[in-house]
């Protein structure tokens, strides 16, 4: 994998654009190294970027598939996901995101390979209990509301929540779908209109803010924070980590950036790694706040305030990582 990871951040670094994916270049070849790579090493790799995010004080984490696209593929993804979940000391949720790009194959047949992921992708891993929630990019370079669509009916005839990657380069109203479907959450948002957040609002859907691929593709388009505030959208803030668009390794930097980028209170952006973040996994009941009766989860940190948290940038601040009730030690 440090191949992939090396020549997305050269291609990025030099470009500075989004147009380094127009034609899902980025998710096929990295489908191309997960296609021929034992799973043994996409473990491996993947679990030298958990253990930063879990020295920066995670407990919990959702990671995706989306970068094998066939079924194979998928399914070795989320295998290694499985995999880190029982083998590391953290919790992972698995999201299937299947519908990223579009593979070489089904070049110009983007309605052929929606129908593949229905009939055959989602229901083959969802048997195999690899999936605990579904996601879709819906986006003029990935697949329409339309296309989104059909997969998330799948996902409800699975039992399986939803989420979705909208509103990143344009609007398609994509967070309004995923909100008419109860989605858990949807991603980026920096072309979301204020009927979008009405909708998200009334959902229940959290409007999850990527900071970092902001910061990495040099976005000029702000998330209309003013929106989300004036109709209560929850707000939570994620790394996105992707070899891609955001080789983000640390949560804490995240919050900093949602901060200055965006604009966030540190209590906004330490609610969007915690209590909201939560809610984005269908978690909110167990995890994300201390209070009698959830999962003791926590980090105890030797600083002055809690914005801290959000202040400092880099550096390993000294804490206390306690996870289902135990400190944990890595």
């Amino acid at each position: 994998m440090k191949t992939l990871w090396h020549h997305c951040h050269a291609a990025t670094m030099a470009n500075g654009t989004y147009s380094i994916i127009e034609d899902a270049a980025i998710v096929t070849d990295a489908a191309q190294i997960v296609w021929i790579g034992p799973l043994q090493e996409l473990y491996a790799s993947a679990e030298r970027r958990l253990l930063h995010l879990l020295r920066d004080g995670v407990t919990t984490i959702e990671m995706k598939s989306g970068y094998g696209l066939d079924l194979a593929s998928e399914r070795k993804i989320l295998r290694v996901i499985r995999q880190l979940g029982a083998n590391l000391p953290v919790t992972v949720r698995s999201t299937c995101l299947a519908a990223h790009a579009l593979p070489p194959e089904y070049k110009d047949r983007a309605d052929d390979y929606i129908a593949h992921i229905c009939s055959e992708m989602l229901p083959a891993l969802a048997a195999e209990n690899l999936v605990d929630a579904v996601d879709a990019f819906c986006e003029y370079l990935a697949f329409s509301p339309a296309q989104v669509e059909q997969v998330f009916i799948t996902a409800g005839q699975l039992g399986l929540p939803v989420k979705l990657h909208a509103e990143q380069l344009s609007s398609l109203h994509g967070s309004s779908l995923a909100a008419r479907y109860q989605a858990l959450s949807a991603d980026h948002l920096e072309f979301m209109t204020e009927e979008d957040a009405i909708a998200m609002a009334a959902s229940g859907t959290v409007a999850v803010l990527l900071p970092g691929a902001f910061y990495f593709l040099r976005e000029t388009q702000l998330p209309p924070m003013d929106a989300l505030r004036k109709h209560g959208v929850k707000i939570a803030i994620s790394t996105d980590l992707n070899p891609g668009t955001s080789p983000g390794l640390s949560l804490r930097l995240m919050l900093n950036m949602a901060c200055t980028l965006f604009r966030m209170t540190p209590e906004e952006a330490l609610a969007g790694a915690t209590i909201h973040a939560a809610q984005a996994l269908g978690m909110a009941g167990t995890h994300g706040s201390l209070e009698v009766g959830k999962t003791a989860d926590f980090v105890a940190w030797h600083i002055e305030r809690p914005a801290d948290l959000a202040y400092w940038l880099g550096g390993d601040l000294d804490k206390r990582v306690v996870r289902h009730g135990v400190e944990r030690t890595l």
